[in-house]
């Protein structure tokens, strides 16, 4: 599996009642692709995984494949604190259609290394479906090292890894175990140019979802070395890297988006609506985004 420059972490829309907007979702795919994005992530958490039920996985699963048709790799979050559910729910992806499965760190559960050693290679063992690594340990509370990612790194079926630490040592010590069959996504949209530059395949984003077209621009320019051209799309989209994080994630993504006509801006709780303090900085900064790419 090829999996590289501008990948998205698609947010799932709702409709003003709760429940799943697939209208919307079709429509978020759609200028996606438009905007050229080169994977697609459904149900990771960016996409509120934790609050869909089985049924409505299927369900957002099921139209990404139709509307995807096949044109980029579709990858669908897995992970759950057990490995037992891991492989239940890794077994489901790849029954619906999935292209791979994104695995979270266990969270919560905060297990050793070689906890998490035994957990990815147990799933591994028991599903024919490529594997990605996730690795973000201010959400999971749970750190994937670098030495035990090259352990994992040899099975057949862990094709690559997205990592959100955005420390540039980190990057460095990951981007020595690329390889034909493993790659390096970074996992953090504001370190994504230097990893990028680094040697990095690609990026899992969040603020892609709101700024596809620029958003590859600066991921086709990182992979080109053009370092300029890449900074300065860099700086541009800063701010709303910067937004992005006012409050958890995807809380002010889902508020974005609904200023887009895509789904409500409400999340599914314990999550709720952006701050009012923080609407209007988002709205500006979408609005001088839109302006810059035309």
């Amino acid at each position: 599996m090829n999996l590289c420059g501008s990948i998205c972490a698609l947010a799932t829309p709702f409709q003003a009642d709760g429940q799943l907007d697939l209208d919307a979702f079709a429509r978020l795919i759609q200028g996606q692709l438009a905007g050229g994005t080169q994977g697609l992530v459904v149900a990771g958490s960016t996409g509120e995984a934790h609050a869909l039920s089985d049924d409505e996985l299927a369900l957002v699963v099921a139209k990404a494949i139709a509307v995807v048709a096949g044109r980029v790799p579709l990858l669908v979050g897995t992970g759950s604190a057990n490995t037992a559910k891991t492989i239940a729910a890794t077994r489901r992806a790849r029954d619906l259609g999935a292209d791979a499965a994104l695995i979270v760190t266990p969270y919560y559960v905060r297990p050793t290394q070689q906890g998490l050693l035994q957990h990815y290679r147990a799933i591994a063992d028991a599903v024919e479906l490529p594997i990605v690594l996730y690795n973000v340990p201010g959400r999971t509370g749970c750190d994937l090292v670098p030495a035990t990612v090259a352990q994992l790194a040899a099975h057949p079926r862990i094709v690559a890894i997205k990592e959100a630490v955005a420390d540039a040592q980190r990057m460095q010590d990951l981007l020595a175990l690329r390889s034909v069959s493993f790659q390096v996504l970074s996992g953090d949209d504001g370190s994504a140019c230097r990893a990028l530059l680094a040697g990095a395949d690609g990026v899992i984003s969040v603020a892609n979802n709101l700024v596809p077209a620029q958003f590859r621009a600066l991921c086709d320019a990182a992979r080109g070395g053009h370092r300029d051209r890449a900074e300065t799309l860099d700086a541009q989209l800063q701010p709303l890297f910067d937004a992005l994080g006012l409050e958890s994630n995807p809380i002010p993504l889902k508020w974005g988006l609904s200023t887009q006509g895509l789904g409500s801006a409400h999340p599914r709780l314990p999550l709720v609506e952006l701050s009012v303090s923080h609407r209007e900085r988002l709205r500006e900064l979408l609005s001088t985004l839109q302006d810059a790419a035309v």
